[in-house]
């Protein structure tokens, strides 16, 4: 499991929904989707240190050479390791946030070309990110 620790810059409530907005680091913003509101979860707080978490297999690599997509969650950095199994590989991004574990397949790997030292983006959907406090 991914865990990466910020402060709550900013909430937005639609219904039962709100969108958390994330400082890692001062380059590093998340944003994470919870079924909670101010109102009802008293962490749910601008200023509030919170963790954030996510699962190895929920976060898509990518090269420099990304075209614009819709995942808001981009995490840069320089591939540290890659360990190539069968089917599945582990990907491990060294970024200002720290370590990045990403499980993907072993044919997107060798598509990708992945290797140590190369410059990659971890992608993490919003609606994957769990929060919890710290």
């Amino acid at each position: 499991m991914n865990k990466l620790q910020g402060q709550i810059t900013k909430i937005e409530t639609s219904g039962n929904l709100s969108i958390v907005h994330v400082s890692i680091t001062e380059q590093i913003k998340l944003k994470a989707i919870v079924v909670e509101r101010p109102e009802t979860a008293p962490y749910l707080k601008e200023g509030n240190e919170i963790a954030m978490l996510f699962k190895e297999t929920e976060v898509v690599m990518g090269t420099d050479a990304i075209h614009a997509i819709s995942l808001q969650n981009k995490i840069s950095g320089v591939i540290k390791k890659v360990e190539k199994g069968t089917l599945l590989s582990k990907v491990v991004l060294e970024s200002g946030a720290g370590d990045i574990i990403s499980l993907i397949s072993t044919n997107a790997v060798n598509q990708l070309d992945l290797k140590v030292g190369m410059n990659a983006m971890a992608m993490i959907k919003l609606n994957e990110v769990m929060i919890s406090t710290v």
